[in-house]
């Protein structure tokens, strides 16, 4: 369901929440309050997920949802009932990188404290008006990798995966950060 005041983004994206629009050929959002944009079609069990983020800000704060509902947002101020694994890039104001499921705050999530002036990516904070891009890999059917730049971020080996009803959907997703999305492309694997 597309709210009355959100843009049209044709039948490919169901749009939870106002703040999206496409700008300049991207998608792009700010204030979503953990609103996504769902993407339609559905995902294979495995499957690579490639796209680029950028924020406008030096809080970072890039996210996306893989292996979701396709339909669910937050219905309180913490995201603590997602349908998905939850991707996070600089979240928490540049203070961590995250790899969750269901539960962006759940004690079991993988994190990276990001650490300003460190030399290993991995720990580096997202940098304002810079092009990242991400690629979401499960090859095995229950391991979740993220990637940025081609440098592995986190993993989530998951004894309980999501798949099947209610787990088949892509998204990107924002709390307040202005970000725009661009040139996503979704292998089989």
């Amino acid at each position: 369901m597309t709210p009355s005041n959100a843009p049209s983004f044709g039948a490919d994206w169901n749009v939870t929440g106002p703040g999206w629009a496409i700008r300049d050929g991207r998608l792009c959002v700010s204030g979503a309050h953990n609103h996504p944009a769902w993407l339609s079609r559905r995902l294979p069990v495995n499957a690579r997920i490639e796209f680029d983020a950028t924020s406008s800000s030096p809080d970072g704060d890039l996210k996306a949802e893989a292996w979701g509902d396709g339909q669910s947002a937050a219905t309180a101020n913490s995201y603590t009932n997602a349908t998905s694994y939850i991707i996070i890039f600089g979240g928490w104001k540049n203070t961590f990188h995250v790899l969750a499921r269901l539960n962006e705050h759940a004690p079991d999530r993988t994190e990276m404290r990001v650490e300003p002036g460190e030399t290993d990516p991995r720990t580096q904070p997202v940098l304002p008006d810079r092009a990242y891009r991400f690629k979401i890999e499960r090859t095995d059917g229950k391991t979740v990798r993220y990637f940025v730049d081609d440098v592995e971020i986190l993993s989530l080996k998951d004894p309980n995966p999501l798949t099947g009803e209610g787990h088949e959907h892509f998204g990107f997703n924002d709390w307040q950060i202005p970000v725009c999305f661009d040139n996503l492309a979704i292998t089989p694997l």
